[in-house]
């Protein structure tokens, strides 16, 4: 929305009940033909002072401890990014469901982002 310029302010927050927890991952196919150049790649993203101006940017936290002091005020100390250990006790990940549970869900937030 910051980037649009169109005036919306979006937050995220964690309810005191919990919430989901979720990731991005860094993953190389077991057969990439480059895997030097992706091992390069991969290792230039983690270092700290790479990671932490990529968590300035897209507002997320990463587990580089080493990057934690480089990245803004802003994000470091936004509970909503790096909630402190009593939330995170809190938050789960998703187990794997049947395919029906999933079907239904999908369904479901495919009328949540249609507004229908």
């Amino acid at each position: 929305a910051k980037e649009a310029k169109n005036g919306v302010n979006v937050s995220f927050s964690i309810p005191k009940e919990g919430a989901m927890a979720f990731f991005d991952v860094f993953a190389m196919p077991a057969d990439a033909k480059n895997k030097d150049e992706a091992y390069q790649f991969l290792n230039y993203l983690l270092r700290p002072d790479v990671v932490a101006h990529i968590s300035d940017h897209v507002f997320y936290a990463n587990a580089n401890k080493a990057a934690t002091p480089l990245v803004s005020a802003e994000v470091r100390e936004n509970p909503g990014i790096y909630p402190p250990a009593d939330v995170r006790a809190k938050l789960f990940t998703l187990k794997v469901q049947d395919p029906k549970i999933d079907r239904v869900r999908t369904r479901a937030w495919t009328k949540v982002k249609s507004g229908k």
